[in-house]
């Protein structure tokens, strides 16, 4: 895969590239507000769907933000660690990568964006050398967690996040080869 990809479909062209430091941070927020609304409506209080810029900013500060621009809009994003640190307890082997903040504007939804987005966030922790990737969602977000068991992560714990969700998390691993292309 390559990461600095673009791709042209029917009325769009879509390019994979690393956040800049002269990317708007306000506008990555509003998309993570889009992008987990539905979550949000249906009453689970994801931390993407209300977080200000400064908290989308704190949260980049801890890994490889990478977006989706169509032209100068971002309509997708994902960010990646590893190895990354999670609080004590938390049901994780050590040494292994995670992403989190995974969104897609909702108007491009079954595109195959999230896919390739999910991809690349592999990619980028087998490169940064870990073999396991560990993420949590909401263990409300059935359909969630089946996109994700579809994709080869099974469930290896729970976690409850404090104050700043209102949900129990599922904990989700998956193997990584260790030949995972870019």
């Amino acid at each position: 895969m390559n990461i600095n990809s673009t791709e042209t479909g029917p009325s769009t062209t879509v390019q994979v590239r690393r956040f800049l430091k002269d990317d708007s941070v306000e506008q990555l927020t509003l998309l993570l507000h889009r992008a987990y609304a539905d979550h949000a409506a249906a009453g689970r209080v994801f931390f993407a769907s209300y977080q200000t810029p400064q908290d989308t900013q704190h949260r980049l500060s801890k890994g490889e933000c990478w977006v989706a621009m169509n032209g100068n809009a971002i309509i997708g994003t994902v960010t990646v660690s590893a190895p990354h640190t999670t609080p004590v307890g938390y049901p994780a082997p050590a040494g292994r990568g995670s992403f989190w903040q995974l969104a897609v504007e909702p108007s491009q939804r079954g595109t195959g964006l999230g896919h390739r987005l999910l991809a690349l966030a592999e990619s980028r922790i087998a490169a940064l050398g870990s073999t396991q990737v560990v993420i949590d969602t909401s263990s409300e977000a059935t359909e969630l967690v089946d996109w994700y068991q579809r994709r080869g992560y099974a469930p290896i714990g729970t976690w409850r996040w404090g104050d700043v969700t209102n949900y129990d998390s599922i904990v989700l691993m998956k193997e990584l080869s260790t030949a995972t292309p870019l």
